[in-house]
């Protein structure tokens, strides 16, 4: 009967590194390559975690799946050149070399200087790189981090370009919108999870706006979380399934959801027709700031049909900006809108209208 060595009687601490020493030493990682050199490869470039950033328990989730594939692809006889990576570009790194700058914004990282600002974003990338290096050996995941490729350096950058440059000639890349969360102070797009890092609830106004029809006295109220958006509105969208009343209160016409009546105009009205939400599309009304320019090859300020659209809140018809909001910019393709976009890259207006006003001050 086999017997098995006895278990040391360290410390857990210090059997943990006589075990890593082992590792180490048998150098398991570059033997299972450097014996395979005529086998078929198994190409591995491992997805690159950001380098100014320390490691979490999400990373050792993520290498655990890593790993498994390439042990399994080496057992399977493949050489598996497993090539780390550093992802060393970002709006991250920006944000600390700015903070320890004390640099409030883009002209202030030009008035430091371009070039004196890349440079101390290249020298803060791998502060916690001794860190990751030593969650590696602690999680034993075989990766060769000696021989990364980094994101920051030329070879790579110029990689990128020669890639796009393929797109560009084949036609695949072409001028468009896209709607996305926007930081007005750092002037960029920003993906879900930087959103997710500083996501937090506010109040804001929300409001009831009339939209007078075309060639009649009547209106449709819509209602919209996002005034500052108005300028931009080119339709106002309601659901097609829902019902629709028209309603006398007072000396005006109004349209408004069904279900919405009451709250938004108390009991004090006359129903004059109810309408299902499909047959006010394409209803024209007049635009709600005339003097901001739009594309006159397209038509606009019409009502859209889109199932967003809800009767829990507001009025149940919605204003429709485009330019603002993913649902709205879809609606937009959908039916050929217009996009109006009167903000710069800071978040404030341009002059087309409130020159210079931040829009959530609007």
């Amino acid at each position: 009967m086999k017997r098995f060595n006895e278990l040391s009687k360290l410390p857990v601490s210090e059997r943990e590194q006589e075990i890593s020493r082992y590792w180490e030493n048998i150098d398991l990682l570059h033997r299972s390559v450097d014996t395979r050199d005529e086998n078929k490869p198994f190409v591995f470039y491992e997805g690159p975690p950001t380098a100014n950033g320390k490691p979490g328990i999400h990373h050792v989730m993520a290498r655990t799946l890593k790993d498994i594939v390439c042990r399994h692809k080496t057992m399977e006889g493949y050489q598996v050149k497993r090539k780390a990576g550093w992802d060393t570009h970002g709006l991250p790194v920006e944000i600390e070399v700015e903070k320890q700058l004390n640099l409030k914004n883009k002209y202030e990282i030009e008035e430091y200087g371009i070039e004196a600002f890349n440079k101390k974003c290249k020298d803060s990338v791998f502060q916690y790189e001794k860190l990751w290096r030593d969650m590696t050996t602690r999680m034993a995941y075989e990766i060769d981090l000696d021989n990364p490729y980094v994101t920051l350096e030329d070879d790579y950058i110029e990689s990128v370009w020669w890639i796009l440059d393929k797109f560009f000639k084949e036609g695949f890349v072409y001028e468009g919108h896209k709607i996305l969360p926007y930081c007005p102070r750092c002037g960029t797009g920003l993906a879900s999870h930087e959103v997710a890092q500083g996501y937090e609830e506010i109040k804001t106004e929300t409001v009831i706006v009339k939209f007078k029809l075309k060639d009649k006295d009547e209106y449709f109220l819509a209602w919209t979380t996002t005034p500052w958006t108005l300028p931009s509105n080119v339709c106002v969208t309601v659901n097609p399934e829902e019902i629709y009343l028209k309603v006398k209160q007072e000396d005006e016409i109004y349209y408004v959801g069904k279900v919405l009546a009451d709250r938004v105009l108390g009991e004090d009205y006359e129903v004059l027709e109810e309408i299902k939400g499909k047959d006010l599309e394409y209803v024209e009304y007049e635009q709600l700031i005339p003097f901001i320019k739009v594309d006159g090859d397209k038509k606009a300020f019409y009502v859209t049909l889109a199932d967003y659209v809800t009767t829990e809140d507001g009025t149940g018809i919605v204003h429709s900006a485009p330019a603002f909001g993913e649902d709205d910019y879809n609606t937009g393709m959908k039916y050929n809108l217009p996009v109006v976009n009167p903000v710069d890259d800071e978040g404030k207006f341009t002059d087309t209208i409130w020159k210079g006003k931040f829009v959530m001050d609007a």
